[in-house]
């Protein structure tokens, strides 16, 4: 399906004033007819003002008005005739009728708005039928802005088996109404479920955090991706993912990008101990290497300077006496010997 533009049909304000002023010479040909009737002439006159009167409100139900980034995709009993774009006031076929099956879905997502409460079709009015027009059409008119989708969170496993909570939020936009429209039954939804399967696809490939012997690139080496240090990649590839999914429904997928991001919270207690247990294990690894660093500068300056002699015990034993000093978790109590070294 191809999408066809019309851009010659930017008369509706031509098309408005000739039609009222049609009526207005119907409502005058009614009054000279019945007084030519009345002096015995034929009633020609009087039969076409009336046919009008009845049947004038045709034309404006090809009235269409359109604002600023909106498309109107429209059928001819039956047959895609063209799709309006760009604000303006148009005039089309009189029985093109508009389509637009997502009109009424709501999703998590900017321009949603509540319309189906409204019974657009419960009043016809003939004495005003180009609102009674744009009553039936305004609900769907399909919108050409940008959107924002924030689909609902997903609780997914990612490469190491573990349950994560996960949400993503979707710029996208309609740029070929055509395809939208009649390539699959509902955009909207379409669009939705495609960001539900992608976020599942690339999820998979990452661990929470990094981890070793792990390849999420595919080229067979092991590297360093996970998904909380490399969520600008895990966006892209989300983003590239989706947008071929729905080439063939004419949307462009702008941006994607990691709303929600945490551990599943039947497992969230337990990787939050493992996270505080790797910290400690961390610092304390710092905290020995900074004391066996002091205590070796310790004995190199009394080496050199002479000033104490050390056997191989006492050096055993302040080393000891050193080390737990320096790695405890308390401050240690100073303990004095004024007597002899021996």
């Amino acid at each position: 399906m191809k999408e066809i533009v019309l851009t010659n049909k930017k008369n509706g304000m031509a098309v408005l004033l000739l039609t009222l002023l049609l009526y207005m010479a119907a409502i005058a040909g009614c009054v000279c007819g019945g007084i030519l009737i009345a002096h015995g002439s034929l009633p020609i006159l009087l039969i076409i003002s009336c046919i009008w009167l009845a049947l004038g409100w045709i034309p404006f139900c090809g009235l269409k008005v359109l604002k600023p980034q909106e498309a109107l995709v429209l059928t001819l009993f039956g047959q895609y005739v063209g799709t309006l774009k760009g604000e303006g006031f148009y005039y089309v076929n009189p029985f093109c009728t508009s389509v637009n099956p997502a009109a009424k879905t709501k999703l998590s997502q900017s321009g949603d708005v509540d319309r189906g409460s409204r019974k657009s079709f419960s009043v016809l009015s003939i004495s005003d039928p180009a609102s009674a027009n744009v009553e039936i059409t305004a609900n769907n008119k399909i919108s050409l802005k940008v959107m924002t989708l924030n689909n609902s969170r997903q609780k997914i496993n990612d490469c190491l088996g573990n349950p994560v909570e996960i949400g993503i939020a979707v710029m996208w936009r309609v740029t070929d109404t055509a395809k939208a429209v009649f390539n699959v039954d509902n955009y909207k939804e379409y669009l939705s479920l495609q960001c539900d399967s992608a976020l599942r696809d690339i999820v998979r490939i990452y661990p929470y955090d990094v981890s070793p012997n792990v390849d999420t690139t595919g080229d067979g080496v092991a590297d360093e991706g996970s998904l909380r240090g490399s969520s600008e990649v895990v966006a892209s590839r989300i983003r590239d993912q989706i947008q071929q999914k729905v080439e063939e429904a004419g949307m462009e997928i702008i941006e994607a990008r990691i709303t929600h991001l945490a551990y599943a919270p039947e497992i969230a207690s337990v990787m939050l101990q493992r996270q505080q247990a790797s910290a400690v294990v961390d610092a304390r690894k710092m905290i020995v290497d900074g004391a066996v660093g002091m205590v070796e500068m310790a004995l190199a300056r009394l080496n050199k300077t002479q000033l104490v002699e050390l056997d191989e015990e006492r050096k055993a034993a302040m080393v000891s006496n050193m080390l737990v000093v320096l790695c405890g978790n308390h401050d240690a109590q100073p303990i004095v010997n004024a007597g002899s070294l021996y």
